[in-house]
Protein backbone atom coordinates (compact mmCIF):
# COMPACT_ATOMS: atom_id res chain seq x y z
CA UNK A 1 0.00 0.00 0.00
CA UNK A 2 0.95 3.20 -0.50
CA UNK A 3 2.08 5.44 2.29
CA UNK A 4 0.69 8.82 3.75
CA UNK A 5 3.35 9.50 6.29
CA UNK A 6 5.50 11.95 5.77
CA UNK A 7 4.17 13.18 2.11
CA UNK A 8 3.27 17.09 1.83
CA UNK A 9 -0.30 17.81 3.05
CA UNK A 10 -3.24 17.96 1.23
CA UNK A 11 -6.50 18.94 2.07
CA UNK A 12 -9.72 19.29 -0.02
CA UNK A 13 -13.51 21.12 0.05
CA UNK A 14 -15.68 19.13 -2.19
CA UNK A 15 -19.00 20.68 -1.84
CA UNK A 16 -22.26 19.83 -4.16
CA UNK A 17 -24.10 22.37 -6.11
CA UNK A 18 -26.76 21.90 -4.57
CA UNK A 19 -27.90 25.22 -2.95
CA UNK A 20 -26.49 28.27 -1.06
CA UNK A 21 -23.90 27.86 1.05
CA UNK A 22 -24.36 25.88 4.09
CA UNK A 23 -22.57 27.56 7.38
CA UNK A 24 -21.42 23.84 8.20
CA UNK A 25 -20.10 23.34 4.78
CA UNK A 26 -17.68 26.90 5.05
CA UNK A 27 -16.68 26.10 8.58
CA UNK A 28 -15.34 22.38 6.81
CA UNK A 29 -13.97 24.34 4.17
CA UNK A 30 -12.52 27.00 6.29
CA UNK A 31 -10.85 24.23 8.58
CA UNK A 32 -9.26 22.38 5.94
CA UNK A 33 -7.71 25.64 4.38
CA UNK A 34 -6.16 26.11 7.44
CA UNK A 35 -4.52 22.77 8.06
CA UNK A 36 -3.35 22.96 4.50
CA UNK A 37 -2.00 26.56 4.86
CA UNK A 38 -1.13 26.20 8.80
CA UNK A 39 1.67 22.94 6.89
CA UNK A 40 2.51 24.83 3.57
CA UNK A 41 0.13 22.03 2.01
CA UNK A 42 -2.42 22.12 -0.89
CA UNK A 43 -5.82 23.02 -1.03
CA UNK A 44 -8.24 21.79 -3.26
CA UNK A 45 -11.32 23.24 -4.65
CA UNK A 46 -13.37 20.01 -5.99
CA UNK A 47 -17.61 19.99 -7.08
CA UNK A 48 -19.30 16.68 -6.50
CA UNK A 49 -21.98 17.06 -9.24
CA UNK A 50 -23.14 13.70 -9.85
CA UNK A 51 -26.42 14.04 -8.34
CA UNK A 52 -27.55 15.58 -11.55
CA UNK A 53 -31.43 15.71 -10.60
CA UNK A 54 -30.61 17.84 -7.52
CA UNK A 55 -27.89 20.35 -8.95
CA UNK A 56 -29.18 24.00 -8.78
CA UNK A 57 -28.23 26.67 -11.38
CA UNK A 58 -25.72 28.94 -10.57
CA UNK A 59 -24.52 27.29 -7.42
CA UNK A 60 -20.61 26.37 -8.64
CA UNK A 61 -20.69 29.98 -8.75
CA UNK A 62 -22.14 30.44 -5.33
CA UNK A 63 -19.70 28.62 -4.18
CA UNK A 64 -16.71 29.92 -5.51
CA UNK A 65 -17.79 33.38 -4.99
CA UNK A 66 -18.40 32.80 -1.41
CA UNK A 67 -15.08 31.41 -0.63
CA UNK A 68 -13.24 34.34 -2.05
CA UNK A 69 -15.57 36.81 -0.24
CA UNK A 70 -14.03 34.84 2.87
CA UNK A 71 -10.47 35.21 1.56
CA UNK A 72 -10.25 31.20 1.14
CA UNK A 73 -8.08 30.46 -1.99
CA UNK A 74 -7.80 26.91 -3.31
CA UNK A 75 -4.70 26.46 -5.35
CA UNK A 76 -5.97 23.59 -7.34
CA UNK A 77 -9.63 23.40 -8.11
CA UNK A 78 -12.11 25.74 -10.35
CA UNK A 79 -10.74 28.36 -12.62
CA UNK A 80 -6.97 26.97 -10.92
CA UNK A 81 -6.31 24.63 -13.42
CA UNK A 82 -3.73 22.32 -11.54
CA UNK A 83 -2.45 18.92 -12.67
CA UNK A 84 -5.82 16.80 -11.37
CA UNK A 85 -7.56 18.33 -13.24
CA UNK A 86 -10.37 18.33 -14.02
CA UNK A 87 -11.85 19.09 -10.51
CA UNK A 88 -15.61 18.89 -10.97
CA UNK A 89 -16.67 15.48 -11.21
CA UNK A 90 -18.95 15.22 -14.52
CA UNK A 91 -15.99 16.08 -16.44
CA UNK A 92 -13.94 12.83 -14.79
CA UNK A 93 -16.16 10.36 -15.46
CA UNK A 94 -13.80 8.53 -17.72
CA UNK A 95 -11.25 8.47 -14.85
CA UNK A 96 -13.78 6.62 -12.50
CA UNK A 97 -14.78 3.99 -14.72
CA UNK A 98 -11.05 3.11 -15.05
CA UNK A 99 -11.38 2.27 -11.22
CA UNK A 100 -14.42 0.57 -11.22
CA UNK A 101 -12.32 -2.11 -14.23
CA UNK A 102 -9.84 -2.18 -11.79
CA UNK A 103 -12.09 -3.57 -9.21
CA UNK A 104 -14.08 -5.87 -11.54
CA UNK A 105 -11.13 -7.18 -12.49
CA UNK A 106 -10.27 -7.65 -9.06
CA UNK A 107 -13.41 -9.32 -8.53
CA UNK A 108 -14.50 -6.83 -6.11
CA UNK A 109 -17.20 -5.37 -8.48
CA UNK A 110 -20.04 -6.88 -10.69
CA UNK A 111 -22.89 -5.24 -12.64
CA UNK A 112 -26.37 -5.48 -10.35
CA UNK A 113 -28.70 -7.74 -12.48
CA UNK A 114 -31.97 -6.97 -10.33
CA UNK A 115 -34.83 -4.66 -11.61
CA UNK A 116 -36.47 -2.22 -8.70
CA UNK A 117 -39.35 -4.24 -8.27
CA UNK A 118 -37.10 -7.19 -7.46
CA UNK A 119 -35.24 -4.83 -5.12
CA UNK A 120 -37.99 -3.77 -3.34
CA UNK A 121 -39.37 -7.51 -3.20
CA UNK A 122 -35.97 -8.62 -1.18
CA UNK A 123 -36.26 -5.28 1.00
CA UNK A 124 -40.31 -6.13 1.54
CA UNK A 125 -38.88 -9.76 2.98
CA UNK A 126 -36.51 -8.53 5.20
CA UNK A 127 -39.22 -6.44 7.06
CA UNK A 128 -41.82 -9.34 7.25
CA UNK A 129 -39.00 -11.04 8.64
CA UNK A 130 -37.56 -8.54 11.37
CA UNK A 131 -34.21 -8.59 9.56
CA UNK A 132 -32.32 -6.04 8.06
CA UNK A 133 -32.03 -5.92 4.30
CA UNK A 134 -28.54 -6.91 3.07
CA UNK A 135 -28.00 -7.01 -0.35
CA UNK A 136 -24.93 -9.13 -0.39
CA UNK A 137 -27.45 -12.19 0.21
CA UNK A 138 -28.83 -11.80 -2.99
CA UNK A 139 -25.30 -12.09 -4.77
CA UNK A 140 -25.62 -14.19 -8.06
CA UNK A 141 -22.66 -16.62 -9.23
CA UNK A 142 -22.60 -15.21 -13.00
CA UNK A 143 -23.90 -11.58 -12.50
CA UNK A 144 -22.47 -11.25 -16.37
CA UNK A 145 -20.36 -8.30 -17.88
CA UNK A 146 -20.99 -4.56 -17.02
CA UNK A 147 -21.58 -2.84 -19.98
CA UNK A 148 -22.05 0.77 -18.48
CA UNK A 149 -25.41 1.02 -18.97
CA UNK A 150 -26.60 -1.21 -15.51
CA UNK A 151 -25.37 0.06 -11.64
CA UNK A 152 -22.06 -1.72 -10.99
CA UNK A 153 -21.80 -2.56 -7.37
CA UNK A 154 -18.58 -3.22 -5.32
CA UNK A 155 -18.35 -6.34 -3.78
CA UNK A 156 -17.46 -5.90 -0.03
CA UNK A 157 -14.05 -8.63 0.15
CA UNK A 158 -14.56 -9.28 3.61
CA UNK A 159 -16.81 -9.13 6.22
CA UNK A 160 -14.82 -7.55 9.32
CA UNK A 161 -14.51 -4.89 11.94
CA UNK A 162 -12.50 -2.10 10.55
CA UNK A 163 -10.85 -0.19 13.21
CA UNK A 164 -9.74 3.49 12.31
CA UNK A 165 -8.22 6.41 13.86
CA UNK A 166 -10.12 10.11 14.10
CA UNK A 167 -7.79 12.85 14.89
CA UNK A 168 -10.78 14.52 16.41
CA UNK A 169 -12.81 11.47 17.92
CA UNK A 170 -9.97 9.13 18.31
CA UNK A 171 -10.16 5.34 18.03
CA UNK A 172 -13.60 4.34 16.20
CA UNK A 173 -14.52 1.10 14.94
CA UNK A 174 -17.46 -0.62 13.23
CA UNK A 175 -18.30 -4.32 12.41
CA UNK A 176 -19.89 -6.14 9.30
CA UNK A 177 -23.55 -4.25 10.42
CA UNK A 178 -22.07 -1.40 8.46
CA UNK A 179 -20.92 -3.34 5.59
CA UNK A 180 -22.98 -4.09 2.58
CA UNK A 181 -22.51 -4.34 -1.55
CA UNK A 182 -23.37 -1.03 -2.81
CA UNK A 183 -23.95 1.09 -6.28
CA UNK A 184 -20.52 2.24 -7.57
CA UNK A 185 -21.36 3.80 -10.52
CA UNK A 186 -25.21 4.33 -11.46
CA UNK A 187 -27.50 3.62 -14.26
CA UNK A 188 -26.78 6.67 -15.70
CA UNK A 189 -22.74 6.45 -15.62
CA UNK A 190 -22.39 8.76 -12.96
CA UNK A 191 -20.99 7.44 -9.76
CA UNK A 192 -22.19 7.76 -6.38
CA UNK A 193 -20.49 9.66 -3.63
CA UNK A 194 -18.96 6.54 -2.28
CA UNK A 195 -17.05 6.02 -4.83
CA UNK A 196 -16.31 9.02 -6.53
CA UNK A 197 -14.69 10.83 -3.71
CA UNK A 198 -12.09 7.84 -2.98
CA UNK A 199 -11.37 7.95 -6.58
CA UNK A 200 -10.63 11.65 -6.00
CA UNK A 201 -8.91 11.55 -2.64
CA UNK A 202 -6.54 8.81 -4.16
CA UNK A 203 -5.76 10.70 -7.78
CA UNK A 204 -5.46 14.09 -6.08
CA UNK A 205 -3.34 12.85 -3.33
CA UNK A 206 -5.32 14.00 -0.44
CA UNK A 207 -3.82 13.43 3.00
CA UNK A 208 -6.47 15.00 5.21
CA UNK A 209 -10.06 14.77 5.28
CA UNK A 210 -12.36 17.20 7.52
CA UNK A 211 -16.03 16.03 7.25
CA UNK A 212 -19.86 15.82 9.56
CA UNK A 213 -20.43 13.39 11.89
CA UNK A 214 -23.27 11.62 9.11
CA UNK A 215 -20.31 10.23 7.66
CA UNK A 216 -18.81 7.54 10.95
CA UNK A 217 -21.45 5.51 9.64
CA UNK A 218 -20.25 5.05 6.00
CA UNK A 219 -16.54 4.93 6.94
CA UNK A 220 -16.63 1.31 6.68
CA UNK A 221 -17.71 1.53 3.64
CA UNK A 222 -14.54 3.71 2.39
CA UNK A 223 -12.01 1.66 3.92
CA UNK A 224 -13.27 -1.50 2.22
CA UNK A 225 -13.04 -0.06 -1.17
CA UNK A 226 -9.22 1.47 -0.26
CA UNK A 227 -8.04 -1.76 0.92
CA UNK A 228 -9.69 -3.66 -2.19
CA UNK A 229 -7.77 -0.99 -4.28
CA UNK A 230 -4.60 -1.41 -1.78
CA UNK A 231 -4.32 2.25 -0.91
CA UNK A 232 -3.53 3.54 2.32
CA UNK A 233 -7.00 6.04 3.17
CA UNK A 234 -6.78 9.50 3.90
CA UNK A 235 -6.43 10.86 7.94
CA UNK A 236 -10.19 11.63 8.98
CA UNK A 237 -11.00 14.44 11.14
CA UNK A 238 -14.72 14.65 11.93
CA UNK A 239 -16.10 18.41 12.80
CA UNK A 240 -18.36 19.08 15.70
CA UNK A 241 -22.15 19.77 14.63
CA UNK A 242 -23.05 23.79 14.67
CA UNK A 243 -26.29 23.87 16.25
CA UNK A 244 -28.96 26.38 15.48
CA UNK A 245 -29.69 29.66 17.43
CA UNK A 246 -32.17 28.01 19.52
CA UNK A 247 -29.56 25.36 20.50
CA UNK A 248 -32.08 22.48 20.68
CA UNK A 249 -31.42 20.96 16.99
CA UNK A 250 -28.35 21.10 14.44
CA UNK A 251 -28.02 23.83 11.79
CA UNK A 252 -30.03 23.12 8.48
CA UNK A 253 -30.03 24.24 5.12
CA UNK A 254 -33.38 25.46 5.99
CA UNK A 255 -32.36 27.57 8.67
CA UNK A 256 -32.09 31.46 7.33
CA UNK A 257 -28.74 31.75 9.90
CA UNK A 258 -27.11 28.87 7.64
CA UNK A 259 -26.81 30.72 4.77
CA UNK A 260 -23.11 32.46 4.26
CA UNK A 261 -24.42 35.59 2.25
CA UNK A 262 -26.98 36.70 4.66
CA UNK A 263 -23.64 37.58 6.63
CA UNK A 264 -22.04 39.21 3.63
CA UNK A 265 -25.85 41.17 2.79
CA UNK A 266 -25.74 42.63 6.28
CA UNK A 267 -22.54 43.88 6.73
CA UNK A 268 -20.29 41.86 8.45
CA UNK A 269 -16.51 41.78 7.43
CA UNK A 270 -15.48 38.97 6.27
CA UNK A 271 -12.57 38.87 8.36
CA UNK A 272 -14.90 38.90 11.01
CA UNK A 273 -16.92 36.38 9.92
CA UNK A 274 -13.47 33.60 9.34
CA UNK A 275 -12.87 34.88 13.40
CA UNK A 276 -16.21 33.64 14.54
CA UNK A 277 -16.21 30.47 12.05
CA UNK A 278 -13.16 28.83 13.33
CA UNK A 279 -14.20 29.89 17.20
CA UNK A 280 -17.29 27.27 15.81
CA UNK A 281 -15.66 23.96 17.52
CA UNK A 282 -11.95 25.22 18.19
CA UNK A 283 -10.14 27.54 19.94
CA UNK A 284 -6.00 28.64 19.88
CA UNK A 285 -5.46 27.50 23.39
CA UNK A 286 -5.53 30.49 25.41
CA UNK A 287 -7.45 33.66 26.04
CA UNK A 288 -6.97 35.26 22.57
CA UNK A 289 -10.90 35.82 21.09
CA UNK A 290 -10.67 38.40 18.45
CA UNK A 291 -7.54 37.14 15.76
CA UNK A 292 -6.34 38.13 12.45
CA UNK A 293 -6.79 35.39 9.49
CA UNK A 294 -2.73 34.99 9.64
CA UNK A 295 -2.74 34.75 14.06
CA UNK A 296 -5.33 32.28 13.26
CA UNK A 297 -3.40 30.22 10.35
CA UNK A 298 -0.55 30.30 12.85
CA UNK A 299 -1.93 28.60 15.85
CA UNK A 300 -4.53 25.99 13.88
CA UNK A 301 -4.40 22.92 15.28
CA UNK A 302 -6.33 19.73 14.09
CA UNK A 303 -6.51 18.30 17.96
CA UNK A 304 -7.97 21.61 19.41
CA UNK A 305 -11.28 20.69 17.74
CA UNK A 306 -13.47 20.02 19.82
CA UNK A 307 -16.06 16.84 20.06
CA UNK A 308 -18.91 18.67 21.46
CA UNK A 309 -21.49 20.73 19.61
CA UNK A 310 -21.03 24.27 18.95
CA UNK A 311 -23.63 26.77 18.77
CA UNK A 312 -24.51 29.67 16.10
CA UNK A 313 -24.57 32.50 18.45
CA UNK A 314 -26.05 35.53 16.46
CA UNK A 315 -24.73 38.16 19.35
CA UNK A 316 -21.75 36.39 19.72
CA UNK A 317 -21.00 37.15 15.82
CA UNK A 318 -22.23 40.50 16.21
CA UNK A 319 -19.86 41.16 18.94
CA UNK A 320 -16.75 39.68 17.03
CA UNK A 321 -17.65 41.69 13.84
CA UNK A 322 -17.81 45.46 16.08
CA UNK A 323 -14.36 43.95 17.48
CA UNK A 324 -12.82 43.78 14.26
CA UNK A 325 -14.44 47.51 12.78
CA UNK A 326 -12.73 48.89 15.54
CA UNK A 327 -9.06 47.69 13.92
CA UNK A 328 -10.08 49.47 10.60
CA UNK A 329 -8.06 52.83 9.90
CA UNK A 330 -10.23 55.81 10.06
CA UNK A 331 -10.32 55.95 6.43
CA UNK A 332 -11.61 52.24 6.12
CA UNK A 333 -14.31 52.83 8.68
CA UNK A 334 -15.41 56.29 6.80
CA UNK A 335 -15.53 54.26 3.88
CA UNK A 336 -17.57 51.02 5.25
CA UNK A 337 -20.24 54.02 6.92
CA UNK A 338 -20.47 55.39 3.34
CA UNK A 339 -21.15 52.21 1.75
CA UNK A 340 -24.02 51.53 3.75
CA UNK A 341 -25.91 54.92 3.61
CA UNK A 342 -28.22 54.86 0.66
CA UNK A 343 -28.12 57.05 -2.12
CA UNK A 344 -31.21 59.32 -1.23
CA UNK A 345 -29.43 60.55 2.04
CA UNK A 346 -26.26 61.22 0.17
CA UNK A 347 -28.31 63.33 -2.22
CA UNK A 348 -29.28 65.92 0.62
CA UNK A 349 -27.73 68.98 0.23
CA UNK A 350 -26.25 68.78 3.71
CA UNK A 351 -24.53 65.11 3.01
CA UNK A 352 -20.79 66.23 2.46
CA UNK A 353 -17.49 64.34 3.08
CA UNK A 354 -16.58 66.61 6.13
CA UNK A 355 -20.06 65.73 7.66
CA UNK A 356 -19.08 61.77 6.99
CA UNK A 357 -15.44 62.43 8.72
CA UNK A 358 -17.62 64.37 11.30
CA UNK A 359 -20.41 61.20 12.03
CA UNK A 360 -18.07 58.26 11.79
CA UNK A 361 -16.76 58.14 15.10
CA UNK A 362 -20.40 58.48 16.27
CA UNK A 363 -21.94 55.65 14.06
CA UNK A 364 -19.05 53.36 15.13
CA UNK A 365 -19.72 53.74 18.45
CA UNK A 366 -23.19 52.41 17.99
CA UNK A 367 -23.23 49.80 15.25
CA UNK A 368 -21.95 46.15 15.14
CA UNK A 369 -22.96 45.51 11.37
CA UNK A 370 -23.67 47.94 8.39
CA UNK A 371 -27.10 46.43 9.08
CA UNK A 372 -27.29 48.48 12.14
CA UNK A 373 -26.33 51.69 9.40
CA UNK A 374 -29.44 51.10 7.07
CA UNK A 375 -31.54 50.67 10.11
CA UNK A 376 -31.12 53.91 11.63
CA UNK A 377 -31.20 55.41 8.71
CA UNK A 378 -35.16 53.62 8.19
CA UNK A 379 -36.09 54.93 11.25
CA UNK A 380 -34.83 58.33 11.07
CA UNK A 381 -31.74 58.31 13.36
CA UNK A 382 -29.39 59.65 10.61
CA UNK A 383 -31.11 62.13 8.99
CA UNK A 384 -30.47 65.08 11.53
CA UNK A 385 -26.73 64.59 10.61
CA UNK A 386 -27.67 66.60 7.09
CA UNK A 387 -30.71 68.75 7.07
CA UNK A 388 -32.60 70.64 9.89
CA UNK A 389 -34.88 68.54 11.77
CA UNK A 390 -38.65 68.51 11.48
CA UNK A 391 -39.82 69.38 15.56
CA UNK A 392 -43.11 67.39 15.46
CA UNK A 393 -44.37 68.29 18.44
CA UNK A 394 -42.92 71.20 20.45
CA UNK A 395 -43.93 70.07 23.88
CA UNK A 396 -40.93 67.07 23.25
CA UNK A 397 -38.34 70.05 24.05
CA UNK A 398 -39.17 69.69 28.04
CA UNK A 399 -40.42 66.35 27.94
CA UNK A 400 -38.05 65.98 30.80
CA UNK A 401 -38.32 69.43 32.58
CA UNK A 402 -40.13 69.77 36.10
CA UNK A 403 -41.89 73.17 35.07
CA UNK A 404 -45.31 72.71 34.72
CA UNK A 405 -46.41 76.55 34.35
CA UNK A 406 -47.97 77.88 31.31
CA UNK A 407 -44.83 80.19 30.84
CA UNK A 408 -42.66 76.59 30.63
CA UNK A 409 -41.73 76.80 26.98
CA UNK A 410 -41.02 80.48 27.36
CA UNK A 411 -38.65 79.87 30.40
CA UNK A 412 -37.50 77.05 28.26
CA UNK A 413 -36.52 79.20 25.42
CA UNK A 414 -34.50 81.77 27.88
CA UNK A 415 -32.34 78.67 29.03
CA UNK A 416 -31.79 78.08 25.46
CA UNK A 417 -31.27 81.78 24.62
CA UNK A 418 -28.51 82.15 27.14
CA UNK A 419 -26.86 79.11 26.34
CA UNK A 420 -26.96 80.60 22.52
CA UNK A 421 -24.90 83.40 23.94
CA UNK A 422 -22.17 80.88 25.78
CA UNK A 423 -22.05 79.07 22.53
CA UNK A 424 -21.55 81.86 20.42
CA UNK A 425 -18.20 83.06 22.42
CA UNK A 426 -16.74 80.04 21.76
CA UNK A 427 -14.13 80.75 18.15
CA UNK A 428 -14.56 78.15 15.32
CA UNK A 429 -10.89 76.75 15.93
CA UNK A 430 -11.83 75.59 19.50
CA UNK A 431 -15.01 74.25 18.73
CA UNK A 432 -15.16 70.42 20.03
CA UNK A 433 -17.31 68.88 22.42
CA UNK A 434 -15.32 69.07 25.09
CA UNK A 435 -14.91 73.15 25.06
CA UNK A 436 -18.85 73.00 24.07
CA UNK A 437 -19.16 71.00 27.36
CA UNK A 438 -16.79 72.94 29.51
CA UNK A 439 -18.83 76.31 28.58
CA UNK A 440 -21.91 75.06 29.08
CA UNK A 441 -22.10 72.76 32.02
CA UNK A 442 -22.12 75.35 34.67
CA UNK A 443 -25.14 76.82 33.70
CA UNK A 444 -26.54 73.55 33.03
CA UNK A 445 -25.90 72.58 36.78
CA UNK A 446 -27.58 76.09 37.42
CA UNK A 447 -31.09 75.77 36.15
CA UNK A 448 -30.70 71.83 36.11
CA UNK A 449 -29.27 69.43 33.76
CA UNK A 450 -32.12 68.39 32.15
CA UNK A 451 -33.55 71.45 31.53
CA UNK A 452 -31.04 72.64 29.45
CA UNK A 453 -29.26 69.33 28.24
CA UNK A 454 -32.23 67.92 26.60
CA UNK A 455 -34.01 70.67 24.99
CA UNK A 456 -30.75 71.47 23.23
CA UNK A 457 -29.78 67.77 22.08
CA UNK A 458 -33.64 67.68 20.74
CA UNK A 459 -32.98 71.24 19.03
CA UNK A 460 -30.37 69.56 17.07
CA UNK A 461 -31.36 66.27 16.32
CA UNK A 462 -35.42 66.43 16.53
CA UNK A 463 -35.39 63.30 18.26
CA UNK A 464 -36.06 62.23 21.65
CA UNK A 465 -33.13 59.55 21.49
CA UNK A 466 -29.59 60.74 19.73
CA UNK A 467 -25.97 61.43 20.53
CA UNK A 468 -25.56 63.81 23.42
CA UNK A 469 -25.84 67.18 22.35
CA UNK A 470 -21.80 68.18 22.84
CA UNK A 471 -21.20 65.28 20.51
CA UNK A 472 -23.95 66.61 18.34
CA UNK A 473 -23.23 70.25 18.02
CA UNK A 474 -18.91 69.21 17.42
CA UNK A 475 -20.47 67.34 14.07
CA UNK A 476 -22.88 69.68 13.39
CA UNK A 477 -20.38 72.77 13.23
CA UNK A 478 -20.73 75.95 14.98
CA UNK A 479 -22.90 77.63 12.01
CA UNK A 480 -25.75 74.81 11.98
CA UNK A 481 -25.82 74.29 15.86
CA UNK A 482 -26.44 78.26 16.14
CA UNK A 483 -29.58 78.18 13.29
CA UNK A 484 -30.50 75.13 14.84
CA UNK A 485 -31.08 76.29 18.61
CA UNK A 486 -32.57 79.69 17.08
CA UNK A 487 -34.84 77.71 15.37
CA UNK A 488 -35.91 76.06 18.54
CA UNK A 489 -36.14 78.73 20.79
CA UNK A 490 -38.80 80.78 17.71
CA UNK A 491 -40.60 77.77 18.34
CA UNK A 492 -40.62 77.59 21.71
CA UNK A 493 -42.19 81.20 22.33
CA UNK A 494 -44.79 80.83 19.84
CA UNK A 495 -46.31 77.70 21.91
Amino acid sequence: MTNNKNRKIVTRFAPSPTGLMHVGGVRTALYSWLWARRNNGTFILRIEDTDKEREVSGSIDHIMESLKWLGIDWDEGPKEEGPHAPYIQSERLHIYRQYAQILIDKGCAYPDPYTQEELDAFRAKADEEKRPFLYREHRTENPGTWDGHTPLRFKVPTIKRFEWHDMVYGDLSAGEEALDDFILIKGDGYPTYNFAHIVDDIEMGVTHVMRGQEFISSTPKFLSVYEALDVVPPVYATLPPIMGPDGKKKLSKRDEAADLFLYKDKGYLPNAVVNFLAFLGWNPGDEREILSVSEIITAFDIERIQKSPAGLNEERLKWTNREHLKLLSFEEQEEYIAHYLSDELKSHAGYTSEHLHNITPILMERITCGDDIKHMETEGELGYFFDMPTYINESLFGKTSKLTGEDRYAILAGYLEHALTLIKTITNTAWNKETLKADLWPYAEIVGRGELLYPIRFSLSGKEKSPDPFTLAEVLGKEETIKRIENAIHILNKS
